[in-house]
């Protein structure tokens, strides 16, 4: 999805990438991923660069061609690379032991592709996988950072029923207003 040049400056940042290092893997310590993940797009790598680190198989899905082409360069030998749409998973039912997603559901430019991308995440999942993942909330300098790029933020009161719907149980959010939400929920079974 389209980001501006200054958004993709800093996503592609050392600074960006060094405070991900720092902040993810607590995150990661509280979510049982189990022995096959799923990164739902991860952009320029650097939470899939901490991912490798902790999981013990791990398959990226990109939908952008150049970062898809990035993501082959920098982790090719150590992760399976694939280009395509979260909305539509070019993997088979029940693959998964976790699918994760760290802000980009914002750049998904409508809530109804947003919500196929929960149903896709329930279909590759195993029974009693873990869909789970965090984003960015509307602040000011959030808007600031998105003008020209496609912004379309989670409403963390309405989440959980978009969870459901999409067939996941034990569903959580929590949400920081103004700086994140994240959400975690379990494939039945």
């Amino acid at each position: 999805m389209p980001m501006n040049l200054i958004h993709r400056k800093i996503c592609s940042s050392a600074k960006w990438a060094s405070m991900v290092e720092d902040v993810l893997p607590g995150w990661l310590a509280k979510h049982d991923l189990g022995d096959d993940v799923l990164e739902i797009g991860p952009g320029f790598g650097a939470t899939t660069k901490v991912l490798l680190d902790v999981v013990p198989k791990l398959t990226v899905l990109e939908i952008d061609p150049a970062s898809t082409a990035l993501l082959r360069e920098k982790f090719g030998a150590r992760a399976e690379v694939v280009g395509g749409s979260g909305a539509e998973m070019p993997f088979a039912a029940g693959r998964f032991s976790a699918v994760v997603c760290f802000t980009m559901l914002h750049h998904v430019p409508t809530t109804s592709l947003q919500d196929a991308i929960f149903a896709e995440a329930a279909r590759v999942l195993r029974p009693g996988g873990r869909f789970c993942g965090t984003d960015s909330q509307l602040s000011f300098r959030f808007r600031l950072l998105h003008i020209g790029d496609t912004m379309n933020v989670l409403d963390a009161s309405t989440l959980p029923g978009r969870l459901e719907e999409a067939g996941f149980e034990q569903v959580a959010v929590k949400a920081r207003p103004k700086e994140l939400v994240s959400f975690s929920a379990v494939q039945p079974g």
